[in-house]
């Protein structure tokens, strides 16, 4: 076969080449990908510069015609910056691998050794893709954590110098529930949010629960009368499991999420956040710790491969990517409990 050195040299190896490749690959985004919640945008830089500045609405009080006016109030901007996180992952080809490898029907030397670096990829990809996951639903509670679930990124509402509205008890596992208690705890949620984002508009209010939270939801005799209400008097007794409901302007939703034995979304926990804010989330995607990519602007991801120039026995294959989510106003993020 060819020198392995001489195959990787090729065009079809390059940091262009290898990064269109990993970005056409699907993107498996998970429940937040999927609400199509998160507004992406690439910058040039590994930091982003967030500005704050708290609007504070106040009547005007009436004065004589003639007199002076009441002095306008010019709020004061806030500036920080945050540090984009990496995420990197590599795995190694070794010479073997590639050994007599062709792809069937064609005589193109290149053929086999694109299609085991491209089988390679596709594993590492979806990892990828899982961790951003893992940081987009962390911006939807407020505080991003690493990989083990416990290590703190960034706590939104101590970057914004903001306190977390407290955590609601929805009390689901009451021996004998009030009459519209359920109710209540919805208009709760749905008063807080709407406070936060002041005349800003939303589709909906959407929640990411546990598998013990959605349970004792739906079995909450208030749940139950609501449903049969809307559904023309039909019993909630359909299999709901990973399903979502909606009830009180709510969309309640269990979410299935573990990587690692690390849980998503804790036991117990519910996270309200509103959906349809234009500008609410954001995904900032920083360029490659490259060569080639320093001062470009950031995408999703990038690849890149080094053959071993000692002994040419393998070629050593990275994907990373370089996002930084989060949500522009943390205080419309409300957590709540089971019980």
């Amino acid at each position: 076969m060819n020198n392995i050195a001489d195959i990787f040299n090729s065009d079809a190896f390059n940091v262009a080449s290898l990064t269109a490749a990993v970005n056409s690959m699907p993107y498996v985004p998970g429940r937040v990908g999927a609400l199509n919640i998160f507004e992406e945008a690439g910058v040039a830089t590994t930091t982003v510069a967030i500005e704050e500045k708290n609007g504070t609405l106040s009547l005007v009080p009436t004065t004589a015609r003639g007199a002076p006016g009441t002095p306008n109030q010019v709020d004061k901007r806030k500036m920080r910056n945050l540090r984009i996180p990496h995420i990197c992952i590599t795995d190694t080809v070794n010479a073997d691998e590639i050994q007599n490898v062709r792809q069937f029907g064609s005589d193109n030397a290149l053929a086999g050794p694109q299609q085991v670096v491209s089988d390679r990829m596709g594993s590492m990809v979806p990892k990828i893709d899982a961790t951003i996951e893992h940081m987009r639903l962390g911006a939807i509670q407020g505080i991003v954590y690493d990989s083990d679930g416990t290590t703190p990124l960034y706590n939104l509402f101590t970057e914004f110098n903001v306190s977390q509205i407290g955590e609601i008890d929805f009390d689901l596992d009451a021996a004998t529930p009030k009459a519209g208690a359920l109710r209540k705890k919805c208009s709760e949620v749905q008063r807080a949010i709407e406070d936060e984002l002041g005349a800003a508009v939303y589709d909906h209010i959407h929640c990411f629960c546990s598998s013990q939270f959605f349970d004792d939801l739906v079995e909450h005799p208030d749940a139950r009368k609501a449903y049969e209400l809307q559904n023309s008097g039909a019993f909630l007794g359909a299999r709901t499991a990973r399903r979502t409901f909606e009830i009180f302007g709510i969309v309640f939703e269990e979410y299935r999420g573990v990587v690692n034995g690390v849980k998503f979304i804790a036991d117990d926990k519910a996270h309200f956040f509103p959906v349809g804010v234009p500008g609410l989330f954001k995904t900032s995607f920083a360029p490659a710790d490259y060569v080639e990519t320093v001062n470009t602007i950031g995408i999703p991801r990038y690849a890149k491969q080094a053959p071993d120039t000692r002994f040419n026995k393998f070629v050593e294959l990275e994907v990373q990517s370089n996002p930084l989510c989060y949500c522009t106003k943390p205080r419309t993020l409300i957590k709540a409990k089971r019980t």
